[in-house]
């Protein structure tokens, strides 16, 4: 495994850290009294043991599950100012599975169970195939509306090139529900078996905004991700 930490993380690591998970704890999950924000440098030194620890198990259930994916997973610090709380993945050019972290988003988890969480979160997504599955919700949305649109007695190009934009905005987002709840089910289990707690990870939803559940929202209502935490959980 390589761990790409971007320079501002190099050296930075505090001795002090937050405890880790012993496993999950199967009970109602119910927000967690507000605790104070890590100091830098305990933020980081949980950021970097969960990468050594989330990693080896992603890259092992990615080559298990997906053979056919590059699983060799590389982290970055998105370190430009003025982010938001935010973690994403992406494919280099080669297919590199990369996934990327904004410094606010490290100060904002609370201990490491949070922060593996969402690293084993990020890393169900490329397991999963959910860029390549979006591509092609897209592309058929596109394909559709566009039809559609010319059957309807459009002619001017100009109007069915933008409803097939449209249908390729709706075909995209029309299933990004299922995928992030499909990364939190599966996170859960890299998360686990990584040694921490997901549950515990999970509280981490209650302090980010609950997106509801809007019909060409990008994210479910944060009570349906945490009913899938537990609902995983309790199986393992």
């Amino acid at each position: 495994m390589r761990l790409r930490v971007l320079g501002l993380l190099l050296g930075l690591a505090a001795c002090a850290t937050a405890p880790v998970g012993t496993g999950p704890q199967i009970a109602p999950l119910e927000p967690a009294v507000v605790t104070q924000r890590l100091s830098r440098g305990q933020a980081l030194d949980n950021f970097t043991i969960a990468v050594a620890r989330v990693t080896p198990v992603a890259e092992s259930l990615c080559r298990r599950r997906a053979p056919q994916q590059n699983c060799n997973f590389r982290i970055i610090v998105d370190n430009r100012p003025n982010q938001p709380v935010n973690a994403y993945q992406t494919l280099d050019p080669n297919g590199r599975p990369i996934i990327a972290f904004t410094i606010p988003l490290i100060a904002e988890a609370r201990n490491r169970d949070e922060i593996a969480f969402v690293i084993a979160h990020e890393a169900a997504h490329h397991i999963e195939g959910h860029i390549g599955r979006q591509r092609q919700n897209a592309t058929l949305g596109a394909v559709l509306v566009g039809t559609l649109a010319g059957a309807l007695g459009a002619t001017d190009q100009a109007a069915i090139d933008n409803a097939a934009r449209l249908g390729a905005s709706v075909g995209a987002r029309r299933y990004s529900k299922d995928f992030e709840l499909e990364a939190d089910a599966t996170g859960t289990r890299i998360a686990a078996a990584a040694g921490f707690d997901p549950l515990r990870g999970a509280q981490f939803f209650f302090r980010i905004p609950d997106p509801g559940d809007r019909f060409l929202g990008t994210h479910p209502a944060n009570a349906d991700r945490l009913r899938t935490v537990q609902r995983v959980a309790a199986g393992l």
